[in-house]
Formats: structure tokens, C-alpha cells, sequence
């Protein structure tokens, strides 16, 4: 047993489980513990919980400069420690260490001035006599004390989508982060609280019965959940009691259409790394290639070249400044990949990976799966796992069918020099992100979310601000 321990963050202390509870974690690299965290019950929530409100009836009062600049300063911090997150990040997940240095770091201390600067960029109705005698205006309030949730994929980044508008509207937050990687998220809590008053940011690690006391307490008005729709769907029930309301970001199924007149060298480089990157594990991936008749073959042999050339960090460690590929996250996300290949129909063909890698840790190879029906499970599910899936669409309709065919809503891309073909594609896929000759980008000004079961609300951008506050219309009789 490791003598590591990550504790509660509540109130501005570390703090231990009340009933002294603890679950390990692993080491994906190795598939070995290297520490526990506190596995909280209703007991640590509820006390998280009355440390935000409390801190809540001040924070609500602080002033947009205040907020703004404590999350200015919290980004310095971040980047002045952002050595000791990596290295954290990295042995809680198994990422490579340079790819999480270059391409998480900046992105996150970016999103963090964003807000900063959101936080002074309330909007409202200017002030009008939209009745005779009488004068309107929009209050714009903090929606109170939030309860959030985090996922494993980006345990860093995704703590910084949930507590950086939060914080900035004016709310108070209770962050739980998923069982398997809580270690980043509990020292940015850490750095933070060098920044804000005692209980603005709370912390509490567990697993699925801490994250089931978080969404039943009566206290937060605002449930956010990044992770799995079959989650989002049991928290949006939860939530319905008490009338909460809720910010889903849940599971993607992202299309890939490769027109005949795109750059097959260029696209399948690109989608590889978009399709591969932290092992697919990403709502977003370019894991469901839909290919034209005409570059199919050649398309499918280019990307099952980039995938047998995929370094992986199975031999050096996260380290390996040449690697993309790391391993699964878990154990349970490690079977549940290799499951899909063990049900395999038998028309489908596996021309890269389709096993996993060595014996130890929860490496699976970089796979291209081709000739796939639209009713095949590995195109109807969320894999999340470094799978790529291929299949071929006769016409432009049939290829929009093929990609709005599915549950999920989150994000798509379009791969073709015609112009008004991506224009058209745009246009008609049902998702609530579309790239045109890109996939996977994202920046802080623009708002990332879905339609259908990939949930709703929007995370970054002045969208997300929005849904961590509430409107109020104040009217003043002048007459009076």
C-alpha cells in the first residue's frame, strides 16, 4: 500500500475523509497502485456543500475586478507549477509527459484569462421605459452554489472548464473528480486557494455513491457533468426532484466524411493524431472515418499506415518525448475496448491493432477497423478507446445519413476542397460542432457541446459563462 495520500479540499484545508475511508490509485503505465485518495461519503459532500454556501453569500458580492483577477493570478500560478501538474497528470493517467506539457498546459491557463476577462463582460437589456412611468433592467446573478463533476480523459483541463466560470460568475463550487485520476484536480484546488477566500473552491474525491450524494444534496442549483450519457441521464433524473438545473457534456460519436477531392496523405495524417490522441479517449475524437467510394481503399490503407507507425508509450514511459499513443485509463475501460473487437461481425475487417499491447499496464494498439455497416456496434457506441472505424457512403446524402445515424450530437468534420459541398454539410450535420478540413481544435472564445444524447449546455466561450448565471428583471416605478 502507497503512503501517497490525495485528501479533500474543503474550506481551504486538506482534509481527511470523515469516516476514514480511502480507494486506490493506479498507475495506467503499470497497472500498479501508487496511492490512495479520500473516498468520501454523504458526511464529506454535505460538509463541502456548507463551506461553498457560506463562502457563497460573499463571493455573490465580490466585484467582476476582484474575480477576474484572482483567476489571473490562479493561471500564473497554474503555469508557474505547471512542471508538478504534468508530472501528476501523467502518472494519475499515463499521458506523455511532453504532449501533456505542450498541448493541456497552455490551452488551460488560456481558458483561465478567458474567464478572467468574462467575468467583467456581463450583459444585460440596457435600462428602458418599456412601460410608461416605468423603468426595466436585467440583473445578471451568480445561479448560487454548484455541484460538479469531472471525467478521467482530461482530468486537469476539464477541472478548469468546470471551476473557471463558475468562479468567475460569482459561484461557489463543491468539484468532484472521477475516482480513477483525482490528483491534479485536488492540487489545483491547492494552488487556487493561494488566491480566493475559504470555500469559493471545494474538492471531494470518491466514486460513484460520493457523485450520487453531490447531485441528491439540496443545496447547489447547478449540476455540471462531464462523462458518459448513461450518467448524465441518471443525474438529469436525480436532478428533476429538486429541480436543478443541469449542464450535460456527455458521450460523441464524431463523423469523419473524406469526399473523394479531399487530400488523403494530409487527412489520414491528421486523423490519425485527432483519432489516436490520449488513446481516443476524447467525446470528440476522429474515431468514425465515413469515406467516399473513391478514395476508400486508398483511404483505408493510409490510415492503417499511420496506425502501425503510431509510437506508443509502452517501452520508455511517459517520458518518451516521441510518443502519442498512452495507455486506456483503467482497468474497466481497458476491457470494455477489447470487448468490442471480440464481438466483431464477421464482414468487418481489422487491418491495424484489434489487441492489446505487452503485459503490463492498459496499452491497447492503434486500430483501423474497415468495412463496417451502419448498424455495427462499433459505429453505433461510443467506443472511447484508439479505434478508428470505416466505412463507405455512396453519395453526399447517404454520407450525412450515415453521420447523423447515430445517438449522439457532439462533434463532426468534413473533409473536401468543394466549398459549398462543406457549406451544405455543415449546414445539415446534427452536431454541435463541425470542423472543415480539421478536426479537434478548440479554443476558449468558441462554445464546445452537443445535441441528442451527447447532452446539453455548453462548455468555454461566453455561452458556457452564461449558464453559471440567472436573470432578474428589476422594475422601478419613476413616478414614485
Amino acid at each position: 500500500m502507497s503512503d501517497r495520500v490525495f485528501r479533500n479540499f474543503i474550506n481551504g484545508e486538506s482534509v481527511d475523509s470523515a469516516d476514514g475511508h480511502m480507494m486506490d490509485l493506479v498507475n495506467p503505465t503499470t497497472g500498479e497502485v501508487y496511492a490512495q485518495a479520500a473516498n468520501s461519503s454523504a458526511v464529506d459532500v454535505d460538509r463541502a456543500f456548507a463551506a461553498a454556501a457560506t463562502a457563497f453569500e460573499g463571493w455573490k458580492n465580490s466585484t467582476p475586478a476582484e474575480r477576474s483577477l484572482a483567476l489571473l493570478k490562479i493561471a500564473d500560478s497554474i503555469e508557474e507549477h505547471a512542471d508538478e501538474l504534468v508530472a501528476l497528470e501523467s502518472e494519475n493517467t499515463g499521458k506523455p509527459i511532453a504532449l501533456t506539457m505542450s498541448e493541456e498546459i497552455p490551452p488551460m491557463v488560456d481558458q483561465l484569462r478567458f474567464f478572467a476577462g468574462a467575468a467583467r463582460q456581463l450583459e444585460g437589456r440596457a435600462a428602458a421605459e418599456y412601460m410608461a412611468g416605468h423603468t426595466s433592467m436585467i440583473r445578471r446573478e451568480p445561479v448560487g452554489v454548484v455541484g460538479q463533476v469531472s471525467p478521467w480523459n482530461y482530468p486537469m483541463m476539464m477541472a478548469v472548464w468546470k471551476y473557471a466560470p463558475a468562479i468567475a460568475a460569482g459561484c461557489t463550487t463543491v468539484l468532484k473528480p472521477s475516482d480513477t485520476t483525482p490528483a491534479t484536480t485536488v492540487r489545483m484546488a491547492e494552488i487556487a486557494a493561494e488566491h480566493l477566500p475559504p470555500g469559493v473552491f471545494n474538492v471531494v474525491t470518491g466514486d460513484r455513491d460520493t457523485g450520487r450524494a453531490l447531485v441528491d444534496h439540496p443545496t447547489p442549483r447547478l449540476i455540471s457533468i462531464t462523462g458518459s450519457t448513461r450518467a448524465g441521464m441518471q443525474i438529469a433524473e436525480a436532478a428533476s426532484t429538486d429541480l436543478k438545473r443541469l449542464h450535460l457534456e456527455l458521450g460523441g460519436k464524431a463523423p469523419v466524411i473524406v469526399f473523394d477531392d479531399a487530400d488523403i496523405a494530409a487527412a489520414a495524417e491528421a486523423i490519425a493524431i485527432a483519432g489516436y490522441f490520449n488513446a481516443g479517449q476524447d467525446c470528440t475524437a476522429a474515431t468514425r472515418v465515413i469515406a467516399a467510394p473513391g478514395v476508400y481503399d486508398d483511404f483505408v490503407a493510409a490510415l492503417t499506415e499511420q496506425a502501425l507507425a503510431v509510437a506508443t508509450t509502452y517501452e520508455n514511459g511517459p517520458s518518451d518525448e516521441d510518443a502519442l499513443l498512452p495507455p486506456v485509463n483503467n482497468v474497466n475501460q481497458y476491457e470494455r475496448v477489447l470487448g468490442f473487437f471480440d464481438r466483431l461481425p464477421d464482414h468487418a475487417r481489422v487491418t491495424a491493432g484489434g489487441e492489446k499491447i505487452g503485459d503490463h499496464g492498459y496499452y491497447v494498439k492503434a486500430s483501423v477497423v474497415a468495412d463496417l455497416k451502419q448498424d455495427d456496434e462499433m459505429i453505433q457506441s461510443e467506443i472511447f478507446g484508439p479505434v478508428i472505424t470505416v466505412q463507405k457512403f455512396a453519395d453526399e446524402a447517404e454520407a450525412l445519413r450515415y453521420a447523423n445515424g447515430v445517438d449522439y450530437g457532439l462533434a463532426s468534420s468534413v473533409w473536401t476542397k468543394d466549398f459549398g459541398r462543406a457549406m451544405r454539410m455543415a449546414k445539415s450535420l446534427d452536431f454541435g460542432c463541425v470542423w472543415i478540413n480539421t478536426h479537434i481544435p478548440l479554443v476558449a472564445e468558441m462554445p464546445h457541446g452537443g445535441f441528442k444524447h451527447s447532452g446539453y449546455g455548453k462548455d468555454l466561450s461566453m455561452y458556457g459563462f452564461d449558464d453559471y448565471t440567472r436573470i432578474k428583471h428589476v422594475m422601478a416605478n419613476i413616478d414614485s
